[in-house]
């Protein structure tokens, strides 16, 4: 069984780290680029580092915090963030990310996700997917930091991007995001199961148990949190130790 990935996630506004709940109410949690350094001497697999404001406010992800956190890190990380077309991919890429996270750009342009994969590589793609439960039940796609809905399936969305060469596919619930309750399980599930590439849970870590039951009940390749990480709640090296009491293969 392969590895089962730990992945804090480091949501970047005006160069600080910031947390919200539901998208919203931000709070900073700290200097990127030494939270990155710490995370990476604590055993995290991989980073994320997003620019939460980039796609909203048009701007570009800014190269330099990427390059100081290349210079920093020995583990993978991805950046996202205000990347709509290949030259902000090489941008990033030559700063020192391993891989780029799109979103709102490839729902806006899909053909985005086909670019980037035939220039550089699927395993550089990540299709990152913010996604609310509505009243009816289905899962819906937003854009713009969750601001806009857009009208396409979660699951429809997926599979195309996944024909179209992404990488990884990184679900974020917006129901779950910063509740604490667990992770849409069942939803990560019916992703895991369809397709062939790997799924990062994203969206209501709060405790041990709920990045067990990411892995066990919702078939995730990976699971991501921020606050729980930042705000001291979860260690990663306890958290890790408690996966593998729990049979759950990991890189300790």
């Amino acid at each position: 069984m392969l590895a089962k990935r730990i992945i804090p996630c480091l949501d970047v506004k005006d160069g600080q780290t910031v947390k919200g709940t539901n998208f919203v109410d931000l709070r900073q949690a700290g200097d990127p680029v030494e939270l990155g350094r710490a995370y990476s001497q604590q055993g995290a697999d991989e980073l994320v580092f997003l620019d939460i404001t980039a796609s909203h406010e048009g701007r570009k992800t800014f190269a330099d915090m990427v390059e100081r956190v290349a210079a920093t890190l020995s583990i993978p990380f991805t950046v996202g963030g205000g990347i709509n077309e290949l030259r902000d991919v090489d941008r990033m890429l030559s700063a020192g990310a391993d891989k780029v996270s799109i979103n709102s750009a490839a729902l806006r342009r899909p053909q985005l996700i086909d670019e980037i994969s035939s220039h550089y590589g699927s395993q550089v793609c990540v299709l990152a997917i913010d996604a609310r439960q509505e009243e009816d039940g289905q899962w819906q796609c937003y854009i713009n930091g969750g601001r806009i809905p857009v009208g396409r399936s979660l699951f429809d969305w997926a599979h195309e991007a996944q024909e179209r060469g992404a990488g990884e596919i990184l679900f974020t619930s917006m129901n779950h995001d910063g509740v604490k309750t667990g992770f849409a399980n069942e939803a990560l599930r019916r992703l895991a199961d369809t397709l062939t590439i790997p799924v990062i849970a994203s969206g209501g870590a709060g405790r041990m148990e709920h990045f067990r039951d990411a892995f066990t009940l919702g078939h995730a390749d990976a699971a991501l949190a921020a606050s729980v990480f930042h705000f001291g709640e979860i260690g990663i090296p306890e958290l890790k130790q408690y996966l593998r009491t729990e049979h759950i293969s990991v890189r300790l």
